[in-house]
């Protein structure tokens, strides 16, 4: 039997196999006002169809200010609560599970999108752009200086992620992720190069990681106790002085205690000019040493592409699952390609594509 195509349960959700989507920002013209459409709808849709037993959307902000973009999906208000709620009912009609990464970008919010624009960096406020905030006033290289959030502001976070979480849950989703990497607002409360606060946010471990699991322990008495929560780290900024693997498994072991139930184990982000040592798999190592070290379930992601390599990460251990993202983009229907090639026997092939079984 492959470990690939074996189900798994996190609290009261069972997912058809360990081949799930992470989460990609679309960045989508049609996102207008936070709002998904036609594209988001054909493009996480097609994923469910292809396979995968998770479909996890883009990151998605818990307030317009906390956008990556002005074309970045939202889930603060009740329009976007019902656009989501039709991709997810597809979602779940193809067999997959639906989740949404709830996130806020933080001192990189408010730039200009990945494509469409020969500009970068921060989008003016004249031109549609915002203040963004941070941990402190540390300005992301090349970007404009965040204010540092006060008490009230942080305070005003965690409301933040609640109440899109209490969305997401009548839109339908079945877990939620939380953003805590790649140099968005969690990270950056996590990392001493973006975080020099004074206060009880700030200086120890204890102090950053603080935020976090504020809203970890705000999100499990808001959702009960069936329903998961995952959250994404970057195992390491790569540079001196910053987050590093042991300190993310410090965080998701008191993670855990607060109520997630796994890691989606990531890397960088937080700061530019540092050398990642790209190759296929080069962040499998961050989830299993975060795997073993914390005693946690993890899933890891980067650079996995091919069938075999993603069933030895979760045979041998490494992870408990694997997140893809440009391998799906390229083929969407991935995991039925892999179910073919590793010879796993699932019945959950659309009847449309039958044809191509054998």
């Amino acid at each position: 039997m492959s470990a690939l195509f074996q189900p798994i349960s996190i609290r009261g959700l069972s997912i058809r196999n360990r081949v799930w989507v992470a989460p990609m920002c679309q960045y989508s013209v049609f996102a207008e006002d936070g709002v998904p459409r036609d594209w988001h709808l054909m493009h996480l849709g097609s994923l469910a169809a292809g396979g995968s037993g998770l479909v996890i959307a883009e990151a998605t902000a818990v307030t317009a200010d906390g956008r990556i973009t002005p074309r970045d999906t939202g889930l603060w208000n009740n329009e976007q609560l019902d656009a989501w709620s039709h991709i997810v009912t597809f979602i779940h009609s193809q067999g997959a599970a639906a989740g949404i990464q709830l996130a806020h970008a933080g001192r990189k919010a408010s730039t200009w999108p990945a494509w469409g624009y020969d500009r970068h960096g921060t989008v003016p406020v004249a031109e549609g752009g915002w203040q963004t905030e941070s941990a402190s006033d540390i300005p992301f290289d090349g970007y404009s200086p965040p204010v540092g959030l006060d008490a009230a502001g942080i305070d005003g976070v965690v409301a933040a992620f609640v109440a899109s979480a209490k969305r997401a849950i009548t839109a339908g989703f079945d877990l939620i992720e939380l953003h805590a990497a790649h140099g968005y607002l969690l990270h950056q409360f996590l990392s001493p190069l973006s975080n020099n606060r004074t206060d009880e946010y700030g200086g120890p471990l204890e102090n950053r990681a603080r935020l976090l699991l504020r809203i970890v322990r705000e999100l499990r008495a808001t959702v009960g106790d069936d329903f998961p929560i995952l959250v994404r780290f970057s195992a390491t900024d790569y540079a001196a002085g910053g987050w590093d693997q042991e300190q993310t498994a410090v965080v998701a072991g008191w993670a855990r205690e607060a109520g997630a139930d796994l890691f989606d184990i990531s890397s960088g982000g937080n700061i530019n000019g540092v050398t990642m040592p790209l190759g296929p798999g080069y962040q499998v190592p961050f989830s299993e040493y975060v795997r073993t070290q914390a005693d946690v379930a993890t899933a890891a992601v980067g650079m996995i592409t091919e069938p075999q390599q993603a069933e030895e990460i979760v045979a041998s251990g490494q992870a408990d699952a694997v997140l893809l993202a440009r391998e799906l983009l390229r083929d969407p229907h991935w995991p039925l390609r892999a179910a073919r090639e590793l010879e796993a026997d699932i019945d959950y092939w659309p009847s449309q594509y039958l044809r191509a079984k054998v």
